[in-house]
């Protein structure tokens, strides 16, 4: 498409962000650390828009360095086979001038499963530099056991160390690509 504006990720402005239930009393957060991302607008209000992204795994973070090491191993995302989270949307329809629904399929450990996410659109604004700019806030759920995270441990009052919902949310920014 002739008019479609590409926009470039801007990784010093974004951020995704994940919680999930530890012991089943509370929600433990996690965040990837290095992840990029394309978007290709074909229409200005984003309706339809293509979107794809790739995590680093290794770039796991959840402030404690035995738990982000057991998050790699192969009881978990096994970053050795599997290095990278992959995004690729098929559809993004904007309800209003705020809101739209992401479909799109997520790929972890080479498992490829249909995902919806909820989507804020934040608006288009100009930098200092007379760079223009644009955010999204995005928020969805996906159960964990879908894409092969299955180790968990029972406990001894009943449940299990970690639950199966993990809530994602990212804030992303892009930069308007000069053509």
């Amino acid at each position: 498409m002739e008019n479609q504006a590409r926009w470039v990720f801007d990784a010093s402005h974004s951020e995704i962000v994940f919680k999930i239930r530890h012991l089943m009393i509370s929600n433990i957060k996690g965040e990837f650390r290095k992840f990029d991302a394309t978007l290709v607008a074909p229409e200005p209000d984003f309706n339809n828009a293509s979107a794809r992204a790739t995590i680093d795994v290794s770039s796991i973070f959840t402030n404690n360095d035995d738990r982000d090491n057991h998050l790699r191993s192969a009881d978990f995302f096994d970053v050795e086979k599997f290095k990278e989270i992959k995004f690729e949307s098929t559809t993004f329809t904007k309800f209003n001038t705020e809101n739209g629904q992401l479909k799109g399929k997520l790929t972890i450990k080479n498992i490829t499963k249909e995902v919806i996410f909820e989507v804020e659109f934040g608006g288009i604004s100009k930098d200092p530099f007379g760079n223009e700019k644009t955010g999204f806030s995005i928020t969805g759920k996906i159960d964990r056991a879908d894409f092969g995270l299955i180790w968990n441990s029972a406990l001894e009052t009943g449940g299990v160390l970690v639950g199966d919902e993990i809530k994602i949310t990212a804030e992303v920014q892009f930069m308007k690509h000069a053509v």
